[in-house]
């Protein structure tokens, strides 16, 4: 890839990162609580490997397709990878899921929760597992009703032996995301699960303010899709 391209994502990276723990400071929060995850959706290996020369360990992907093509030896390179599934995912993709990611963010409905106990008994791996909850209740959008997000972990654990540890949330487009964030937030605590997805390229250094754990940021380092 063009050296110019790299060098601007590896920029890019190092102001995201610092923007990142300015945020921490003024938040009161311990440096390095909140992590950075790179979304590398459509952006091939070409693109992504000088983010990974340049220190950058965490990643995200959209779909299961798009990252078995490219991530299989990405990590065989650089086994410290972590990658995380922030997409909607299929029922028919639970296999290749657990297999592939290290993090799947996106779990929201009881089909998806059986599929992934099983292939989780099945393969003998373990993803750690994040509930998408649909904070704007928006019809065309991914997630489970804020309302039932408490007992939806509920029954993860109890009916299909999934240990769910956190819950992402990507408010809607037109709104102010800090009432969202504060709502899941809220609702971690309820459910005791104790990572928080949330916050992307527009809006990270605010969810930082809200208590997330990890930020998706892609736009911001990679540039525009």
């Amino acid at each position: 890839m063009d050296n110019a391209v790299a060098g601007d994502a590896v920029e890019r990276l190092a102001q995201v990162k610092a923007k990142i723990g300015a945020a921490e400071r003024e938040a009161g929060r311990e440096p390095g609580s909140a992590t950075l995850v790179a979304v590398s959706k459509t952006f091939d290996a070409g693109a992504i490997r000088p983010v990974i020369g340049a220190g950058q360990r965490v990643f995200g992907e959209n779909r299961v397709q798009e990252a078995q093509g490219k991530w299989p030896a990405l990590k065989a390179d650089f086994p410290d990878i972590e990658l995380h599934l922030i997409g909607p995912l299929q029922s028919n993709k639970a296999r290749e899921a657990v297999a592939l990611f290290d993090v799947i963010e996106t779990v929201d409905r009881e089909k998806i929760a059986a599929e992934l106990a099983k292939e989780i008994a099945r393969q003998e791996r373990s993803p750690r597992l994040y509930v998408q909850v649909n904070t704007g209740s928006e019809p065309q959008k991914a997630g489970i009703e804020p309302k039932q997000a408490v007992a939806f972990v509920g029954r993860c654990r109890e009916v299909h032996g999934l240990a769910i540890e956190g819950f992402m949330c990507i408010p809607p487009a037109d709104e102010n995301p800090g009432p969202h964030f504060a709502l899941l937030e809220k609702l971690a605590r309820a459910a005791g699960v104790e990572k928080l997805s949330m916050g992307m390229s527009g809006d990270y250094e605010l969810a930082v303010a809200f208590g997330a754990t990890s930020v998706r940021v892609g736009s911001a380092i990679f540039g525009s899709r």
